[in-house]
């Protein structure tokens, strides 16, 4: 069947994000959804994604049997896991052509216009792709427990430890981590009832207060993110080996934490060219 259209899907830990556009990229229609991790939450993640479809097509003037004419490319927040790959293949939505990759892999292809070069994004997670022009090579995204270096989720939690610490007075007690603990009543085990059905964007919830107290000079807030941002420039020296310091930043605490990133990781930094959006688009075209 003859293609019409191309839709580009980025899937992540907080939210989703779709962009409908015709065969000559002009833009038709675009979209926001809930989170689409399908590590996390593989049911929950591809209802979002199939619900945001719906949603794009209609805010085009599309009724839903134009999704048989149309391209899809998916970048979604867990596709890298070869397990998860396996139950995505029986995944068949009525499109024209159906691409599944994992989110970094479209911002690679938008950062750098589909050039050769590497990203590394923190959002609520984090991962690391760099792209040869002809193949990706993954480093990270094996989730909050194993991984998420320098991410959202990895700072709410270890903003959430220290907190618990000073309520303890292990540590010194401040106004932000007092704050902190007021969210959970100021009672541990509210906090640890809390922690049975978190997921990972529950966690990363507190990084504006961690940026906020940072910047009124609690040193608790300055301790947190200056370790997450040594953990970014731990991935980061590994992934900028192979394409001479064409590395993008991208995600959610991309452009807040760069001013703690040390002077030798923030010159290996280049501007991202385009989103992850744009990737898929550029992957469905090539599609």
């Amino acid at each position: 069947m003859q293609s019409h259209y191309l839709l580009g899907i980025d899937g992540g830990g907080t939210r989703c994000r779709a962009r409908l556009t015709d065969l000559h990229g002009n833009p038709l229609a675009e979209a926001v959804g809930g989170p689409a991790n399908v590590w996390s939450q593989f049911d929950a993640a591809l209802a979002s994604v199939e619900s945001l479809m719906r949603q794009v097509l209609a805010s085009a003037g599309l009724a839903p049997e134009a999704l048989e004419k149309t391209v899809v490319v998916a970048g979604l927040a867990g596709a890298n896991v070869a397990s998860v790959k396996a139950r995505l293949a029986a995944w068949q939505p009525a499109c024209a052509s159906l691409l599944l990759v994992s989110d970094v892999e479209i911002a690679c292809i938008g950062a750098h216009g589909g050039e050769p070069g590497a990203v590394f994004i923190i959002g609520t997670g984090s991962q690391g792709a760099s792209w040869d022009g002809q193949r990706f090579s993954l480093l990270g995204g094996w989730g909050f427990a194993l991984a998420d270096q320098g991410s959202g989720a990895e700072l709410g939690r270890r903003t959430l430890r220290l907190a618990l610490l000073a309520h303890e007075q292990v540590v010194a007690k401040t106004d932000f981590t007092d704050h902190v603990m007021a969210q959970f009543n100021h009672s541990p085990e509210t906090m640890l009832l809390w922690t049975q059905q978190a997921i990972p964007a529950d966690w990363a919830r507190v990084v504006p207060d961690v940026f906020a107290a940072a910047q009124a000079g609690d040193p608790h807030a300055r301790m947190l993110l200056q370790q997450s941002a040594d953990d970014i420039a731990l991935i980061v020296r590994r992934l900028v080996n192979p394409h001479q310091g064409r590395l993008a930043l991208m995600g959610g605490l991309a452009q807040p934490i760069q001013p703690w990133l040390a002077p030798e990781i923030q010159a290996l930094l280049v501007a991202p060219q385009q989103d992850a959006l744009s990737g898929a688009l550029y992957l469905a075209r090539q599609r």
